[in-house]
């Protein structure tokens, strides 16, 4: 890995998932260069895990993505995402993926019906039920759908759970396995303004195992650009 390139490397992963899996790539950390290689070698959507970076990041790429990017970017939070951030949040994003409550919901549509907005969200489960981790609880996912079907200017399209991060990635098939279980449960119950169609799992370490049990979103940092330093 250290010998190839940050194009290798993400046409290579590119090359290896099935037709019907989307790589958002988790750019936490990374340059603004190393950003731009990446979408240039073929990556249609990005993901961060903190408001204020993502912020950053689209404003010192905002003219290169209207005149140069090869091809239209889609910005997904993939890291929680705090009530005071969520005006911003509604700015600067496509896709939310880690709605975990009914306050945080009411807060994204507010936002989004003062910009004239409907944000496509998944619904975060905290599949191992980690007292350190976000997530909504398994039990509570389908209360939690009920409400948030109500708010007209978010639109829920699926699930998304983290699993572990490190560890033998064959311990994160339970998790992955629930989460599926609960994304067709969701989806057999068939609620007015929701369609069921993203299942977000999976992380550098596990993916292969997050798309053999059902995922069709992968998130995927490490392994496309390499150790990052922390912030």
């Amino acid at each position: 890995m250290e010998n190839e390139s940050l194009d290798q490397r993400i046409r290579k992963i590119q090359g290896s998932l099935p037709p019907h899996v989307l790589l958002v790539a988790a750019a936490k950390t990374r340059t603004a260069v190393e950003v731009q290689t990446a979408i240039a070698s073929g990556i249609t959507s990005i993901g961060y895990n903190y408001v204020q970076e993502a912020g950053v990041m689209r404003q010192s790429l905002e003219e290169w993505e209207k005149q140069e990017a090869p091809h239209k970017v889609q910005w997904h939070l993939i890291g929680h995402l705090q009530r005071n951030k969520a005006k911003r949040a509604v700015e600067l994003f496509d896709m939310i993926e880690t709605i975990d409550s009914i306050r945080i919901a009411e807060t994204v549509n507010r936002q989004c019906a003062d910009i004239g907005k409907v944000m496509p969200v998944l619904i975060e489960i905290n599949s191992g039920q980690e007292s350190n981790k976000s997530g909504v609880p398994p039990d509570e996912v389908i209360s939690l759908a009920r409400q948030i079907a109500e708010l007209p200017h978010i639109k829920i399209q699926g699930l998304m759970t983290m699993g572990p991060r490190f560890g033998d990635p064959e311990e994160a098939r339970p998790y992955f396995r629930m989460t599926k279980k609960l994304f067709d449960q969701l989806a057999a119950e068939n609620m007015q303004h929701i369609e069921m169609i993203h299942l977000s799992m999976g992380m550098s370490n596990s993916y292969r195992q997050a798309i053999e049990e059902g995922a069709n979103i992968v998130r995927i940092g490490t392994k496309l650009f390499g150790a990052r330093n922390e912030l």
